[in-house]
Parts: structure tokens; C-alpha cells; sequence
């Protein structure tokens, strides 16, 4: 019973979040970047007054502070890197840009890399180990439910959702740990993915491949419109998106499962279909077995009078002579 109702609670919000009108979820969307903005905002604020603006901007100043700190800061960095994945709630890309500033594109994602990676396991393996209550309490319970039952309908689609940008690549690679994906296939799908994202958004970020001035701003801008719509069209069809990977991506077990059950509902509607005939055809054979038992003792009786009848007839003629 209780099971019954998380599931009916989940439809529900579920169904709550696709009947919610367009100007709700753009307002809400709207409200979340503002918030961003806001903490961007004061930040910048606190860096201003606080005269450590005018370092950061110049980044000689910056990349010789960290090289004078040897080791340590290259591992501040992918200490950074790494607690994103897992405990920060801090986007990737923004570390990663700033790496970038720091340490070029190249050194910068080699290192981010590295800590993502690391990041990426430590988060596996706090699912496969301490299981779905950590977890819960670190994505949330709705969050978890949804991507465990996704990530157990369609593993193989765990590539292409670390690739993409829209999909949460962190939280999957903690929900992945609950779910019955091997060590091996995931380690080697972050090996592939992870590096794809990285170095795109270092190079990228850089300006060498596009340049933030000349020709590289109208790029750019064509670049950021067509981000912002791929990303409004992720959000708006995200269903059907999930949808279609779900049933793309769907693992062999689950699909025998799937025919599995077919088979079972044809099978089911055809004895439904064939136990009346069948009823029919025991009526008609205890019919005639018990007319085949009724005959043989009908015809029995009255043979048996005669030979009674007989045998007294033959009995009373001696005594009539005498």
C-alpha cells in the first residue's frame, strides 16, 4: 500500500509539472537566473571593495601566485574540481573557465580531467556503498527515483547523457551507483564522455579556436543563440526526449522483459479465448462416456430377467409330470 501511493504522490507531481502552463516554468527559469545573477552580483561587489578585483583581472599577477605555490595549487584545483562532482553545488563549467584563466586550456583541462574523473568514481561509489538514503539526502528523493528507474530501463543511454550538457551529468554518476551498471562500463563511458565536454569548453573558453573580438563576436553570438534555443527545446520536450532514449537505449534484460510480458498477455487472451471451446469439448466426451457406461447395463438387466424367468419355467415343469 505504501508503495502504491509514493508511486501515485510521484505520477502526480509528475503530471502537476506537465499540466503547469509555459509562462510558469519561463518565469521560474527566469527567477533561477536572476537568483544567479544576484549571487554573481554581490559577489563581484564584495571582490571590488575588497581590492581583489584588480588582481584577479590581471592574470599575470594571478598565474604567477599560483605557480608559487608549486603543488598546491595545481592540487587546490582539482581538489576543486573534484568536490564539485560530488559535494559543491557548483556548475563545472564556470571552475573549468576559470582554470582556463589560470592555467591556459591545455594544463587546465588535463587537470580538470583529473579531478572530474576522480570526482566521478568517489560518487559511484557512495551510491554502490552506502546506498539509497545517502543519496536521496544529497539529489533528493524524487530526483533519485526518476534517474535510477531511467538509468535501470536504459543503461547504454549513460554515454550519450554525459555528453550532452542538458542532463545532470553529476547526479547520475551518484544514482548510477544504485542501479546494477558495472564498475568497468562506467569508468570507461566517463574515460570517453568526461573528456569531450572538458576540453570543448577549455578550448572554447579560451578564445583561441573563436576569439572574443573581430569576427569571433558575431560567432559567438550566433553560438549563444543557438545554445539558448537548444536548451529551451531540451526543457520543453524533455519528456519525449527521455522518452525516446529510454526506449532507444533500452538494456537486452529489459527488453525480453518487455516481450517477455507480451507473450505472456497473447498467450492469456488466446486460453481466454480457447477454454470455452475446450469446456465444450469435456461436456460433449463426459456426455458420451456416460451413455457409453449407461447401455451396457441397460441391455444387462433385462437379459438377466429372461434367464431368471427361464430358469423358474424350467424348474416348475418336473413338478407338474410328478
Amino acid at each position: 500500500m505504501e508503495e502504491k501511493k509514493k508511486a501515485q504522490n510521484i505520477s502526480q507531481g509528475e503530471t502537476q509539472v506537465k499540466d503547469m502552463p509555459l509562462k510558469k516554468k519561463l518565469l521560474r527559469t527566469f527567477l533561477v537566473c536572476l537568483a544567479f545573477c544576484a549571487f554573481f552580483g554581490v559577489l563581484f561587489v564584495i571582490l571590488y571593495y575588497t581590492g581583489a578585483w584588480d588582481f584577479l583581472k590581471d592574470r599575470e599577477k594571478v598565474q604567477n601566485w599560483i605557480a608559487s605555490l608549486g603543488f598546491w595549487g595545481l592540487f587546490i584545483f582539482v581538489a576543486l574540481q573534484f568536490l564539485q562532482v560530488t559535494f559543491l553545488p557548483l556548475p563545472s563549467t564556470i571552475t573549468t573557465l576559470a582554470g582556463v584563466y589560470v592555467f591556459g586550456p591545455l594544463k587546465a583541462a588535463l587537470l580538470s580531467l583529473a579531478g572530474v574523473i576522480l570526482g566521478s568514481v568517489f560518487a559511484f561509489f557512495l551510491g554502490r556503498v552506502f546506498g539509497k538514503k545517502l543519496v536521496e539526502f544529497m539529489v533528493g528523493k524524487d530526483t533519485c527515483e526518476k534517474w535510477t528507474k531511467f538509468l535501470t530501463d536504459a543503461k547504454y543511454s549513460f554515454f550519450i547523457m554525459m555528453v550532452l550538457p542538458v542532463f545532470p551529468d553529476d547526479v547520475l554518476c551518484l544514482v548510477a551507483g544504485l542501479t546494477d551498471m558495472s564498475w568497468t562500463f562506467f569508468v570507461v563511458t566517463n574515460l570517453i564522455s568526461r573528456p569531450i565536454g572538458i576540453f570543448t569548453t577549455c578550448y572554447l573558453g579560451s578564445g583561441e579556436l573563436i576569439p572574443y573580438h573581430g569576427w569571433g563576436l558575431g560567432v559567438w553570438a550566433v553560438i549563444v543563440v543557438v545554445v539558448a534555443v537548444l536548451i529551451y527545446l531540451s526543457y520543453r520536450y524533455r519528456d519525449q526526449i527521455e522518452n525516446f532514449m529510454r526506449k532507444t537505449f533500452r538494456t537486452r534484460k529489459k527488453q525480453a522483459e518487455a516481450e517477455g510480458a507480451i507473450e505472456v498477455q497473447v498467450q492469456s487472451t488466446k486460453t481466454a479465448e480457447q477454454k470455452p471451446q475446450k469446456d465444450a469439448k469435456t461436456r460433449q466426451n463426459r456426455q458420451f462416456e456416460r451413455k457409453k457406461n449407461v447401455t451396457p447395463n441397460t441391455i444387462s438387466e433385462p437379459a438377466n430377467e429372461k434367464t431368471k424367468t427361464n430358469s423358474e419355467n424350467s424348474n416348475e415343469k418336473p413338478k407338474k409330470q410328478n
